[in-house]
Formats: C-alpha cells, structure tokens, sequence
C-alpha cells in the first residue's frame, strides 16, 4: 500500500482535490454566487484533465474515480436548477394514476386541488416558469420519475437519490459501450473519459439530475448495434433515446447512408411504431395541444444563452423595433432541418466515423442557431465528440459555465459580452481544429 501511495502520489492529490472541489459544488455553493461557481468549475477542468492526463492507460482507475465523483453528490440537493422539482411532480402524477400532460400544476391549484403528496413543496420548489407550462417530458422519461417516486416514497430527498442512481447507472452504461466502440474505430478506449469525467457531466447530470445521460445511454448502444450491423435491436433501443429526450430526433435522416433505402425505411418505421407505442398510454387531445405547445415555447418564447439568434434578435430590434423570437425560433429550426438533410447527403455517413462526425455536427449546428442553450444541452455534442478528432466541444463545455452569470444578478440577466465571448471561443477553436488541421483518414466500418 504504501509503495502504491508513493508511486501514484501525484494522481492521488488531483483525485482527492477534484472530492473536495465535487463536494463544495454539492453542498457549499448558491447559484447566485457566480465568482464561487466560476472557480470551482474552472479548477474541476484543470485537476480533472491533469488526473485523466496522468491515469490514461488505467481505465479502472479512471472508473472507479468517475464513479466516486459521482456518489460525492448522492445526498445533495441540486443547486443548479429547480427541474427536479418538476420531475418530481410528474412522477407522482404518475404514480397515482394521473396523466402529467393534461393540466398545468397552476391549473390544479387554481382549481383548489393538491392531487399528490407535498404538492405544495413542489410547487413552489418548482418555480412559475415550470409551474405555468405543461410538462415537456417525453414517455419514458416520465416512467423513471415515477419509478423514482414509488421507490422515494413521500421523501424528496430519497426521490432524489433514485434518480441521481438511475443517471449514474446510465453513464456506466455509456462507459460500457462506449469503450467498445471507439474500439471497434481504432479510436483510444480511454476517450470515453473526455466525457465521463469531464465537470460538465458529473454536474449537470448526476449533481443537477437531467437525464440527458439517460438518452445518451441508449443512444450510444444503439450507434454500438448499428456499428455491428444487429439495426433491429438499434432501431429499438434509438426509439427508447427519443422516449426520454426528441434530441436523438434529428439524427434519423442520417442513418440513411449507412443503412440504405430499404433497411432505412424498416429502421424508421421500427423506431416510428416504438415511439407510439410508449405515448399511446398518454395520447388525448389535450396530450396534444399541451405536449406539442410546450415543446414549441422553446423555439418561439424562451431565450437563454442562445449564440446565433442574439444577433439576428438584434438586427431584428434595428429593423422592427421588437423581439423577432416568434419568426426567428421556427425560421432557424428550418435552417437546422435543412442543414442535416445537406450532411446527410453530402457527408460519408455509410462509415460509422463519419456517421458520429455527422451527427456531432449536426448537434452542433443545433446549438449555435437554438434560442435557448442550457449548460447541460451539451452532453449530446460532448459524447459524440469523443469518437471524432474534434476536442472544441470540450472547451465549449467549459465557456459555457458563463451563462451562469445571469444567475447572480437581479431578474436573470445575462451579461451579453459573456455570451458573446463564450461563441466567439468556441468558434475559433472549431474554426482552427477544421482549416488548421490535416483530416485523419477515416477507419471504422
């Protein structure tokens, strides 16, 4: 033991500075103190990288400390976002028999009634903005927050608990295939890491409970299946990544090339019947006019972070005299449409490498044209990365911790020369890796 102590007492030190940097993020910080935020984020990069820099070639160290960083956070509460709130509501709904996409948690108290246990908690926990809208979360989804609430029972904290476990147990899943692919592309198996320990990650999925790691979970298994040509069970565990978030949505016109015409057809109808299939039990009118009139708030209402569409909003006021969101949200969703129906046509997506390259760009493109871009929306861009020779969505998952200012001031407002800074970065880093930098020949069936 202590000829082990002496030769890893470096990686030992980062290690253990990264708990204690983890466990003061957990329980020692207010969204509101962004200097606090900054640092312990900042550092986290630095100590992580430097840890992951050193333990490469020792993947089971490499997990057992990805998956310690995450256990620091089992007992806090989040203090990032007040989603969980939600998460909570609709899993009880949920669970008592109660169909979440019907009625706003506003109308059950305008209507006087506290349909679920600590109605009121979570009500106010929740915020106006959640409180105000239907819910926006897909099927299965819905199914682990009511999983989480049976085995939370009345507490919010062991509800929080079981659903920290499920997003845990989704990123050892991501470790699981992911190593194997990236070694079935010849790719480092230790790549994996970039996402695994990367702060971003351990904060926003497992600290401040999105479930983006849970889509990206079956995602990656599904692109693993797809990789060794078993499309059918892909087709199904791809339907399952849409059920918990529609991001995986737009990847679909790019798997025409890599399956053909005719086992593309199959694929979309597989994961088209699949996807019903975990709705059906939610499907009504009013499912329909709430689910789909929440989903459209984030392309006609809510702005946060946003890169590209700052700019057109501003030319917008120069020429209209008003916020254009209304017109501009739709019109650079058709931008995005139109963009992955070009790499889907022009890009070598029959090779998986290309595939992932594809589809990390097309999140990408997403992102930069989105009216509203949280923190943890970059896990989808991030994971994909880490199959490519791209490493500029790494360093956007590090500016992007300044859209966290606008948490410390009065009424959330951002600080747009902070924005601004944060794309200008991550465009010139994108901008180097792709003109600057000789492509690698493609490998990987």
């Amino acid at each position: 033991m202590k000829k082990f102590l002496l030769l890893h007492k470096i990686p030992l030190l980062f290690f253990l500075s990264c708990c204690a940097f983890y466990y003061t993020f957990a329980y020692d910080l207010e969204r509101t103190d962004f200097f606090k935020l900054f640092t312990l984020y900042g550092g986290l990069f630095f100590l992580s990288w430097k840890f992951f820099q050193m333990q490469r070639y020792n993947l089971k160290i490499l997990l057992a400390a990805a998956v310690i960083f995450r256990l620091l956070f089992l007992f806090a509460i989040p203090n990032l976002s007040q989603d969980f709130y939600r998460f909570i509501w609709d899993g009880r709904l949920l669970l008592h028999g109660i169909n979440p996409y019907l009625m706003t948690p506003d109308g059950y108290f305008a209507a006087g009634t506290l349909p679920i246990p600590g109605a009121q908690q979570l009500y106010e926990g929740m915020g106006a903005l959640s409180a105000g809208n239907p819910t926006s979360y897909t099927p299965l989804n819905q199914i682990f927050f009511a999983l989480a609430a049976f085995l939370g029972g009345k507490s919010i904290i062991a509800t929080i608990v079981w659903l920290r476990i499920f997003i845990i147990a989704a990123d050892i899943g991501i470790f699981y295939f992911g190593k194997k692919l990236l070694r079935r592309l010849n790719l480092p198996e230790s790549n994996i890491f970039l996402y695994l320990l990367n702060p971003l990650i351990i904060i926003e999925l497992t600290g401040n409970l999105h479930f983006e790691g849970v889509m990206l979970f079956f995602l990656v298994a599904a692109l693993y299946l797809l990789q060794r040509q078993k499309w059918l069970f892909s087709a199904l565990l791809f339907s399952c990544s849409i059920a918990v978030k529609l991001i995986p949505l737009m990847f679909l016109p790019l798997l025409l090339k890599r399956l053909g015409w005719k086992k593309a057809v199959l694929y979309y109808t597989i994961t088209g019947v699949l996807l019903l299939l975990f709705f059906l039990p939610f499907l009504s009118d009013a499912f329909a006019q709430n689910f789909f009139s929440s989903v459209n708030l984030w392309f006609q209402k809510f702005e946060f972070n946003a890169g590209f569409y700052y700019l057109i909003r501003w030319i917008g006021y120069q020429l209209e005299g008003y916020n254009i969101i209304s017109y501009a949200g739709p019109a650079l969703a058709a931008v995005v449409f139109v963009s992955i129906l070009l790499l889907s046509a022009f890009r070598r997506n029959s090779e998986i490498k290309g595939l992932l390259t594809s589809m990390m760009f097309a999140s990408v493109i997403y992102f930069f044209l989105a009216t509203t871009v949280h923190p943890w929306y970059l896990s989808t861009a991030l994971l994909l990365s880490v199959f490519t020779r791209h490493k500029f969505v790494q360093v956007w998952s590090l500016m992007v911790v300044l859209s966290y200012f606008a948490y410390s001031q009065a009424g959330v407002r951002e600080n747009l020369w902070l924005v601004a800074l944060e794309y200008a970065v991550v465009l010139g880093v994108m901008g180097w890796e792709i003109f600057s930098q000789k492509p690698q020949k493609a490998s990987g069936a």
